[in-house]
């Protein structure tokens, strides 16, 4: 495979070629299309011996069968999961089920719960979703993150309404363009894949070990067909009452760690009083908390005194000690609740038409209460901060033990209150034509919507000033003290308030077209679509106008009325009575709109349309007595965006608009030979695309100083990412539902970017003359239109990322050891390097990957009862880019970790509906998160999410 495939002439090129093949007979189409180039099932006399879309026999060891099946008849490179029975999936989320998958890692958030996924080491906006083959576009954004790319959260669907999941790692033509690193789809469920009448429930009481308590869930789904097997309809509802629960610590997160700020005498005659260090005292100050530690008050701190009171380090040692900037202890509570309905009908008045139409919503709300109490570190280099008394270093500078003189703490108490709606409707048609049927004509469209409200206020109260005893033994430290820091009325003064709202909306459509001549083992494909999608994000910010009203209706004296002990060791607010005492109603339904929010996600939107045609081919015939397949063809994508966005220009504020387009050509081969009768050989080539990140793009425009010289600004201009594919492998089937597999894979990414110039007149800036002050009007001059400035904007890298690496898989039944038992283990091992001339720029930029993971199940499955049990393991891996903090070029790192994960159950046959009694524990080792930031001593971020046990009965009618 030429590297270089990459270039555009020889990808045009090679695009011809494929078509010129495809002139001569009519191809195969391989098995794998029936669930993704159409949602339509062919007719009845058409259809396949393996009937990988029925779901007609049970458990999890057929669920295992129906994936060996379908990867065994695919041509390319894909993976399926399908599920157990209508409503019963192997996982009870669907990233969960997806990391089962080799090559395939799990984005958790801190409650453990698995929200995103990455396909072979690209981040997860490499990756795109459909749902029956249409996009599927988010607004929720997750616990703590700001999530501005294309990810899509996959905690908004429940697992019950769909049957199977395939994992596309090679592209084909007809597939939609935007997934570099793969394409994920999701099927949901539908009354002729079981026909008849049926009726399936479940009901199930989840326990976590942090939150408490037992939330209740459960789900019912029903579908019928007539006699006449012409029409059917499907309907089912799911309702999650959750709760999550997480205990941890941060290190201040944005901050990260800190040293002395010490001023001129107090390190020897040359000062480091910066911002955002820790600022020692000058003079011993008169209080409490001082006289406590045995300091004389009005003594004088300079390098003398701090070397005599830490006796064995030099004053060196002194300015480099590393504490956390806001070290913290954290509690998180709340409700995670989803409401569900799915919708399906289906029409098939003859062999020759079907007609289908199916619908998806759900609203989530997540109440979750976020409370840390912060060790104040960081100030700003004032020389107001606490006094270090014996304090003790390691060689990396790290203190490791040491009192404290003056510390104090502070409470954050955040209460999130966020809203989402998604819904989604995909209306379909299947035509055949011609005396065979021979003439195929698929007609998909699709429209989905999806709102997000999040409410945010933070109430941040200091402690009183204390002497405590500080300890960090293992990277996470803790500080102690006489004072109890759970008593409301210890004394606590106001710190902050602070009101950040956000609204988010996502729009998508489409409208596709698929003409097939031939029959289902050899034709010819041409099609055409249409899709457009549109994300905004709104911050809010009312801390303007609530901060000090909410402080003169409660005053430093009032505070402990509205205090009150927390769960979490230490106090808490009484939200009710503190949000109804300052309106706060009121003032954040009124809050102002804002450029950028809480976690810097800049408010602007994206509205872009991409129209796409292909042509491919399907081929199946006898090489040397062994079935070859090949799927081969070439898309071509457009896309014309408009980027929109807030900028403050002349001291007025405005929305600004960026317009940009680029095209591709895109074509992908594959084939697979039967080169015996169990073992299967593939190839792969291809290029792929992912549209840029669309918060490098927004505006964000403004002029440094009072000048126009230099200015930033977003970058619409961005180019897409372009990978270049090349996968060889192969598999052994041994039987049943076993076989051994290896994949060796490579790709080469261009598009990455950084932060670079550019040069641009004030016109490409779309900054109008009228908007510049007076003083920027009389250096511009008459040279509006020549004069150029340099704008620091995120560019495109003249360098590709190489991702190079090797999975391998083996499902193996045991039936000879005992009957019903078997195991499934997989690894991937991936290796990145960069080159090109702008190679240095990517590599502290290429993080958030797991060079090495794997994942086992072993099973256990009879006619009335099943166990199984998971574990998935991912190395650690850089999480960052380089730090510029006190701790110059440390990255953020993760900890290894693997979770465990029981499924168990046992059916009750003699019973009506064979209720079939169901537990599951998720993190059965009760294994935290953790982050660590450039030593192993010192912590980032530290989750405790629980261990999760549900329990729960399911049966059918």
């Amino acid at each position: 495979m030429n590297r270089k495939l990459v270039k555009t002439t020889l990808s045009n090129a090679l695009g011809l070629a494929l078509l010129g093949a495809a002139s001569g007979p009519l191809w195969a189409q391989q098995a794998e299309q029936q669930n993704n180039d159409t949602q339509a099932r062919p007719a009845p006399e058409q259809r396949t011996a393996t009937e990988l879309d029925t779901i007609t026999v049970t458990g999890y060891r057929h669920s295992v069968q129906l994936s060996t099946d379908a990867k065994r008849d695919a041509t390319g490179f894909t993976d399926s999961i399908f599920a157990e029975d209508i409503g019963k999936f192997p996982d009870t989320n669907i990233a969960e089920s997806l990391s089962r998958i080799p090559g395939i890692q799990i984005n958790r958030d801190v409650n453990g719960e698995g929200m995103k996924i990455a396909i072979r080491g690209l981040g997860e906006n490499f990756t795109k979703t459909t749902i029956n083959g249409n996009t599927v576009a988010t607004a929720s954004i997750g616990l703590d993150q700001q999530n501005q790319n294309r990810e899509t959260d996959l905690t908004l669907f429940p697992t019950e309404f769909f049957n199977t999941l395939t994992v596309y790692k090679s592209p084909k033509a007809s597939l939609p363009e935007g997934g570099a690193a793969g394409l994920v789809d999701m099927r949901n469920a539908h009354a002729f894949d079981n026909p008849g009448k049926h009726l399936t429930y479940s009901l199930q009481g989840t326990h976590n070990t942090v939150s408490g308590g037992v939330a209740p869930q459960g789900s019912l789904i029903g579908s019928w067909t007539n006699d006449a097997g012409t029409f059917g309809v499907l309907a089912g509802v799911s309702s999650v009452k959750g709760k999550m629960g997480v205990k941890g610590w941060e290190d201040g997160i944005s901050d990260h760690w800190t040293t002395p700020a010490l001023t001129a005498a107090q390190g020897g005659g040359s000062g480091t009083a910066v911002s955002n260090r820790w600022g020692i005292w000058p003079v011993v100050p008169n209080n409490a908390a001082m006289i406590s530690a045995g300091l004389t008050p009005g003594q004088t701190i300079d390098k003398n005194w701090l070397l005599a009171h830490n006796p064995g380090l030099s004053i060196a040692q002194i300015d480099d000690a590393l504490i956390p900037a806001l070290g913290r202890p954290l509690y998180m509570s709340g409700d995670r609740d989803r409401d569900s309905f799915l919708g399906s009908a289906e029409w098939r008045p003859s062999d020759s038409v079907h007609v289908w139409v199916d619908t998806l919503y759900t609203k989530a709300h997540r109440a979750v209460n976020r409370l840390d109490l912060d060790l104040l570190g960081r100030n700003f280099g004032s020389p107001t901060g606490m006094i270090p008394l014996d304090m003790k270093v390691d060689g990396n500078g790290v203190v490791t033990d040491a009192t404290f003189a003056g510390a104090q703490v502070f409470l954050q108490a955040r209460p999130y209150t966020e809203d989402v709606d998604y819904w989604q409707v995909n209306p379909g048609a299947t035509f055949w034509f011609g005396d065979e049927g021979n003439i195929k004509l698929d007609v998909n469209a699709g429209v989905s919507r999806s709102w997000l409200r999040r409410v945010m206020p933070t109430i941040m109260v200091n402690s009183p000033y204390f002497t405590g005893k500080y300890a960090n033994h293992n990277g996470f430290p803790v500080i102690t003290s006489d004072l109890d820091f759970n008593d409301p009325g210890l004394g606590w003064t106001w710190n902050d308030l602070r009101l950040q709202n956000e609204k988010r909306l996502t729009k998508t459509s489409n409208l596709r077209a698929d003409l097939q001549f031939g029959d289902d083992r050899n034709n010819v494909r041409v099609g055409v679509s249409t899709d457009s999608n549109l994300r905004r994000i709104q911050a809010f910010d009312g801390q303007a106008a609530w901060k000090p009203y909410a402080q003169g209706q409660v005053t430093n004296a009032d505070l402990a009325k509205y205090l009150i002990s927390g769960p979490g060791g230490f106090i808490g607010v009484d939200y009710a009575a503190f949000f109804k005492a300052t309106d706060f109603a009121k003032y954040s339904a009124a809050a102002p709109e804002v450029n950028a929010g809480n976690l810097s996600q800049s408010t602007g939107s994206f509205d872009e349309t991409n129209k796409a045609a292909y042509a491919a081919f399907n081929m199946a015939s006898d090489v040397w007595g062994r079935e070859l397949r090949i799927n081969a063809g070439v898309r071509y994508a457009s896309t014309d965006q408009t980027i929109s966005g807030p900028v403050t220009l002349g001291g007025m504020r405005q929305w600004q608009d960026l317009k940009s387009d680029y095209s591709e050509w895109l074509p992908s081969f594959s084939a697979a030979w039967d080169v015996a009768d169990n073992v299967v050989l593939r190839m792969s080539g291809s290029k792929t695309m992912s549209r840029p990140n669309p918060g490098a793009m927004l505006p964000a425009t403004t002029l440094s100083g009072s000048g126009v010289d230099t200015g930033r600004q977003g970058n619409p201009k961005l180019n897409p990412y372009i990978s270049t594919n090349f996968d060889l492998g192969g598999e052994w089937y041994t039987g049943e539902e076993g076989f051994v597999g290896l994949t060796f894979f490579n790709k080469r990414v261009e598009g990455y970017t950084f932060e670079g110039t550019t040069r641009k007149t004030l016109a490409e800036m779309g900054i109008p003359y009228d908007s510049l002050s007076d003083g920027q009007k009389a250096q511009v001059g008459g040279n509006y239109d020549t004069l150029l400035v340099t704008v620091s904007q995120q560019v495109n890298a003249d360098a590709a990322l190489n991702v190079r690496g090797w999975e391998t898989i083996w499902v193996q039944p045991l039936n000879f050891v005992f009957d019903g038992l078997g195991f499934m283990a997989n690894y991937t091992k991936l290796n990145l390097s960069t080159a090109g001339r702008d190679a240095h720029a990517l590599t502290g930029s290429l993080y958030g990957v797991s060079p090495k993971m794997w994942n086992t199940t072993a099973y256990w499955e009879n006619d009335v009862a099943m166990l199984r049990l998971s574990y998935n393991w991912a190395q650690g891996s850089i999480q960052s880019a380089p730090s510029t903090s006190s701790i110059l070029g440390a990255q953020e790192y993760g900890k290894d970790r693997g979770q465990l994960d029981l499924s168990a159950s046992y059916t009750l046959k003699n019973l009506p509906t064979s209720p079939q009694v169901t537990l599951s524990v998720s993190n059965l080792q009760n294994k935290p998160m953790v982050r660590y930031f450039g030593y192993d001593n010192v912590g980032y971020s530290y989750y405790d999410p629980g261990r999760t046990i549900t329990f729960g009965i399911r049966g059918s009618f």
